[in-house]
């Protein structure tokens, strides 16, 4: 059954969606309609942004901002690794000299 689609009905903004997608997928599709309606509602609550579609662009671009940032950050950790993990072979071949 995981690989046949389900149809999902999901709330943002006062609005309802059916979206189909398998069973196993279900959870973590109304999670992402969640956080989708909460950073929207955000948006409006702010009060500077008029109408849906600007508020459905600019939750998107804040959510895109922020993954940006994520996968810098991601990307730094890794180089901070690889780094760390040179400096350890380093010291381990000085010291087995």
């Amino acid at each position: 059954m995981s690989g046949s689609s389900v149809p999902v009905t999901i709330r943002i903004l006062d609005r309802e969606y059916q979206i189909a997608c398998r069973e196993d997928e279900r959870e973590a599709l109304q999670a992402a309609a969640s956080m989708v309606h909460e950073r929207m509602q955000e948006v409006r609550s702010r009060g500077n942004v008029i109408g849906t579609d600007r508020v459905a662009v600019m939750a998107a671009l804040n959510m895109a901002h922020e993954l940006i940032a994520l996968k810098e950050t991601e990307e730094s950790c890794e180089r901070m690794r690889n780094r760390v993990s040179e400096l350890q072979d380093r010291v381990a071949t000085a010291l087995s000299e």
